[in-house]
């Protein structure tokens, strides 16, 4: 029987994780979290797992051989707020803890598949896997950087590997089980309670040479990012670093008009859905100047090259999906 762990299991991609396991009826599952924040659960309640560990027992126990034969690790925990700024708490809970995993993994026989983040790309305007374009912005961005550096080390830039090591430099990611991500959810989340509130939906103004709305990011569905981590579950044999994006970009424009659309309808571009007072724009936030990205795009050829042939969906398609499962949960 196959047995997996997967990290950070209560959070975001880590329960679509779970449940795109139990979709293969695969529920030999270790899920680790820390529940502190106990309405979490509401994550995990509807999925089938074998067991759950705290986060701050898990690492030590894995070590020793505690959960005897796991095939692979979904290392999904971290701290992703962005806004953080205690960087010792960032290094040690993004960096520290993924390096003692790695350790683990490869004294244990297991295969390794983790999140990086296209954070790590920052000030700069080509996305591609390799170090001329990686310029992080902020130390969340700094942390999954130096994890990935350490692995093209460790690992004689992935040419040596007895084991599979796989890091997804996730893009812009949107999509169910993300409710408890407060500020560092999904714009579609926020403008999916926002119309409900209010009537309207809001966006940064112009900034950084865009106008009000055009910036533009690479916004990829959950379900998109479960089915390429279980490609590369399916092909134990690649490994390396790989973006997780669309690779197209899109200007958070068409994801109010996609939400607007899919809650109301009838609203054709940006420009009416500001006439008819569906869309509001709203100053850039001081706290962000200097540390946003206004153009994401992931490269995609290196996940091409592997053999990943995903088609990713667009934005309507992705928002369309995603307000229908928000609105049966309402």
């Amino acid at each position: 029987m196959t047995r997996v762990v997967v990290t950070g299991a209560a959070g975001f991609i880590g329960s679509n994780i779970v449940k795109g396991l139990n979709a293969r009826g695969i529920d030999d599952i270790i899920v680790v979290d820390d529940l502190t924040h106990g309405d979490k659960f509401l994550n995990l309640r509807d999925l089938r797992i074998a067991d759950y560990v705290d986060a701050d027992e898990f690492y030590q126990a894995f070590a020793d051989g505690g959960f005897g034969k796991v095939d692979a690790v979904f290392h999904e925990g971290a701290c992703s707020d962005t806004m953080e700024q205690d960087g010792k708490y960032m290094m040690d809970n993004n960096y520290g803890v993924s390096c003692s995993l790695y350790e683990s993994c490869m004294q244990r026989g297991t295969r390794l598949l983790y999140a990086s983040s296209a954070a790590v790309y920052g000030g700069s305007d080509t996305f591609r896997e390799t170090p001329e374009f990686e310029r992080p912005l902020n130390v969340y961005g700094y942390s999954k950087l130096l994890f990935d550096q350490r692995m093209r080390r460790e690992t004689g830039g992935f040419q040596r590997m007895k084991r599979q090591v796989a890091g997804f430099r996730y893009f812009n990611v949107y999509g169910p089980r993300e409710q408890h991500k407060g500020r560092m959810a999904s714009v579609a989340f926020h403008q999916f309670n926002q119309f409900r509130e209010q009537g309207k939906v809001k966006l940064f103004g112009e900034y950084g040479g865009y106008g009000p709305g055009a910036q533009t990011r690479d916004f990829v569905f959950v379900d998109d990012v479960v089915a390429v981590n279980l490609w590369f579950f399916d092909h134990p044999e690649k490994s390396g670093i790989f973006n997780l994006g669309s690779g197209r970009a899109q200007p958070f424009n068409d994801v109010a008009v996609a939400v607007v659309n899919a809650l109301q309808g009838g609203v054709p571009d940006a420009k009416a859905a500001v006439q008819q007072g569906l869309l509001e724009y709203i100053p850039f936030p001081d706290a962000l100047r200097g540390k946003y990205q206004c153009y994401t795009q992931a490269d995609l050829a290196a996940l091409r090259k592997a053999g990943c042939e995903h088609q990713f969906a667009d934005v309507a398609t992705g928002v369309a999906k995603y307000m229908q499962e928000l609105q049966k949960s309402a």
